[in-house]
């Protein structure tokens, strides 16, 4: 899919009441494992984001009222069940949860988005045949079969999910709070201990930039341009950028800062760069041009 999608972005934003029904539903461990959910805005980190880092999840946008949906939905729900936990069915219905569809771009349906490591992958719109969905599904279980764990402990029949690590279950319950501290000061604990953890790194970069999002102004960006010495105003506009999927505008703004300044607020820009670049997957090629690009404006 052109553009990134922060999936972070969309965090449980309903009321405790309905967050509990959520996580007692449509949890995620080996226990209540399915490979069909529903999926809305409020289980959409647990369900999507966080599923996605052991198997790819397809996501479904779809809506009563779409005929083609109709057709497809049926097919995707019997691919999913003869998949054998390889990967995730994540319905969505557009017209319950708009969010989701603004969020992914979409500009029909149904629209289907593969989702591996947190990140979009793969993506087509309207209705295709079975067989060519299905090997659409095999060549993303391909690609992603040495880097999501899920994918071969299925088909070896260990079931797609590891047992659940309760510090990661802390940090999900404190986001579907929408408690962002809680969830940093978790993932850092799991840092703390195990440096290496990629998981938490993810996870900690994802909850960092999601508090800034949630407050992310657009306006943020004219007074940027009006004030280009500012950091603080190109940091806010960097961060509505990237939730506008405005990616590389976001990455040369900070680049373009960072040329500007010097001392503590060039290591300030440099570092929030950085995390941001810890947004997206290993390979990204808009990552590597702007890695390059931060090497060049330091040395």
């Amino acid at each position: 899919m052109a553009g990134a999608v922060d999936l972070s972005a969309l965090k449980n934003r309903a009321e405790a009441r309905n967050s509990a029904q959520s996580s007692a539903g449509t949890g995620s461990s080996a226990g209540d494992y399915s490979p069909i959910v529903e999926v809305t805005e409020s289980n959409f980190q647990a369900e999507v984001v966080e599923r996605s880092m052991q198997v790819p999840v397809v996501v479904d946008l779809w809506a009563s009222w779409c005929q083609p949906c109709k057709q497809l939905s049926p097919v995707l729900e019997k691919l999913a069940r003869e998949g054998g936990g390889t990967w995730v069915l994540a319905k969505i219905d557009v017209d319950a949860n708009q969010r989701i569809a603004q969020l992914f771009g979409a500009q029909s349906i149904p629209t289907v988005i593969a989702i591996a490591g947190g990140q979009p992958v793969e993506a087509f719109a309207g209705a295709q045949p079975e067989e060519q969905i299905r090997q659409w599904i095999n060549a993303i279980l391909d690609a992603q079969r040495d880097q999501l764990p899920g994918i071969r402990a299925a088909e070896e029949g260990g079931g797609a999910e590891s047992p659940e690590d309760p510090r990661f279950t802390e940090a999900e319950q404190a986001l579907e709070r929408g408690e962002y501290a809680a969830a940093e000061q978790a993932y850092q604990r799991i840092l703390d201990a195990e440096p290496d953890n990629e998981q938490a790194k993810a996870a900690l970069a994802q909850v960092r930039f999601t508090a800034r999002a949630e407050n992310a102004d657009p306006a943020a960006i004219s007074r940027a341009e009006e004030n280009p010495d500012d950091v603080d105003a190109q940091l806010a506009a960097a961060d509505a950028e990237l939730a506008q999927q405005r990616v590389e505008e976001a990455f040369n703004r900070l680049i373009g800062t960072v040329k500007r300044t010097s001392g503590d607020e060039r290591d300030r820009v440099r570092e929030e760069l950085l995390e941001m670049f810890g947004l997206f997957p290993d390979g990204d090629k808009r990552v590597a041009d702007a890695r390059r690009a931060l090497a060049s404006a330091l040395f």
